[in-house]
């Protein structure tokens, strides 16, 4: 009989015209002096420019007054950001930017899986003594840590709760996708058994096995998703205490692009429309990631972790991370492999260049739902190893009692290692190199 253990299974609002409110807020001033954007609109008309928006606001009553009649710069208050999802017009747009609690005003854009590429290995081998070789190259077999008291949260196509690596483990579900709640393409399922899946068939393929507590957010169906998922999600995240969130997506260009045309733009207008989107969606993301990093002062640690992506095809070229893993406050990653001997690492052909650490991406084994285990190669492999490296750092941090995002990061930057690699590699590739586990 199949294991499970899962509550809270939602669905989210498909309702044009939402809002959401989250976590606790700083002043105003206070999240504005981490980031800071203003966005202007592309003055298309308002018959273009009337469709569906994110406007993140930073909802904070104004700072009181000390008694030297001295206004406070910074206050701890009750209130939330609020996430709003609605129809503007091109004057709605600049109405709303005007607005004091406006920290960001983008486009709804696409959103896609960083899609998987086939493998051409069995699973076992990819594997060597029972564990997976990911999990064995990130130094996770020899840890001290398993990432127990770390909160973990998914974002991607949901998850098999009934698959035997997630036995015993608290499954916090909620479906932002108008489709179906399970995980009908195995991507998500796929990612969370590299972070904290439990042995399956006598295989190790958990990086961080020790978490108790995931949280799984349906943020793309067989149609993808939009950017206002993922806003979304990252604040349903963070409200219920995540402190490592691991996302292998990116922005749809080509497809958002398609669809402007698809409207009646022409080519040139629909790219100029696109890359604005663009350019307006990797700040709202980087505003997105200044509130979650001021939640610190508040008690809440939570960590972005995201995939550069699979567009780069060496050698005959490279592409530049994708957003949001390019987006300032977010963790970007690229993916390596073995060499034919199995003794050195190098960079995957489609990795993109750019990223901030490296990460196992090319043959990993993990879960697959319905039950068993698979294959799969990508960015969106490489991710989830990272965030399971996050969190055997952060359950460390956690019993040293400074558990932070800054000092997360700094762990997972300073203990990266490039020894493993293949010689003649280009840094620009693996950012801080392959991420390690601590070993005391």
């Amino acid at each position: 009989m199949r294991n499970q253990k899962a509550r809270g299974k939602e669905r989210g609002n498909p309702s044009v015209h939402r809002r959401t409110k989250g976590f606790p807020a700083l002043s105003d001033a206070a999240v504005r002096s981490c980031s800071m954007f203003y966005e202007v609109p592309l003055k298309t008309g308002d018959a273009i420019m009337n469709r569906s928006y994110i406007v993140l606001r930073n909802i904070a009553p104004a700072p009181s007054k000390t008694r030297g009649g001295v206004r406070a710069s910074m206050t701890r208050v009750a209130a939330a950001p609020e996430v709003e999802i609605a129809e503007l017009s091109g004057k709605s747009v600049k109405k709303a930017m005007q607005e004091k609690s406006t920290m960001a005003v983008a486009p709804v854009v696409p959103m896609k899986l960083v899609t998987p590429l086939q493998s051409k290995k069995t699973v076992a081998e990819s594997a060597s003594s029972g564990v997976a070789w990911g999990v064995m190259a990130v130094g996770a077999v020899g840890s001290s840590c398993n990432g127990e008291g770390i909160v973990a949260a998914v974002l991607d196509t949901g998850i098999d709760p009934g698959h035997q690596a997630f036995a015993g483990v608290e499954l916090v579900r909620k479906n932002f996708t108008d489709e179906s709640d399970d995980d009908e393409h195995g991507h998500g399922t796929h990612c969370a058994g590299t972070i904290f899946g439990r042995d399956v068939d006598g295989m190790r393929i958990g990086v961080a096995p020790g978490i108790k507590k995931a949280l799984i957010g349906k943020v793309l169906g067989n149609s993808g998703g939009g950017s206002d998922k993922i806003i979304e999600a990252i604040q349903w995240a963070v409200s219920n205490g995540a402190n490592v969130i691991s996302m292998s997506l990116g922005m749809d260009f080509p497809g958002y692009v398609k669809a402007l045309e698809d409207e009646g733009l022409p080519t040139e207008h629909a790219t100029s429309m696109a890359l604005e989107g663009y350019r307006t969606n990797i700040l709202l993301f980087q505003s997105m990631a200044a509130l979650v990093a001021s939640q610190e002062m508040f008690g809440k640690t939570s960590l972005l972790i995201a995939a550069a992506g699979n567009e780069s095809q060496r050698p005959a070229f490279e592409i530049a991370v994708s957003p949001p893993a390019v987006s300032n406050g977010f963790v970007s990653v690229a993916a390596l492999g073995r060499t034919p001997a199995g003794k050195t690492w190098s960079v995957a052909d489609f990795s993109n260049t750019g990223a901030r650490l490296s990460g196992p991406g090319v043959d990993i084994v993990s879960a697959k739902p319905g039950g068993g285990l698979t294959l799969m190669s990508g960015t969106s492999m490489a991710t989830p190893h990272v965030a399971g490296v996050a969190a055997l750092w952060g359950q460390k941090l956690l019993g040293e009692g400074c558990l932070r995002a800054t000092l997360l990061i700094d762990r997972l930057v300073g203990n990266a290692s490039t020894k493993g690699m293949k010689k003649g590699f280009d840094p620009s590739d693996i950012g801080a190199g392959m991420v390690m586990a601590p070993q005391d």
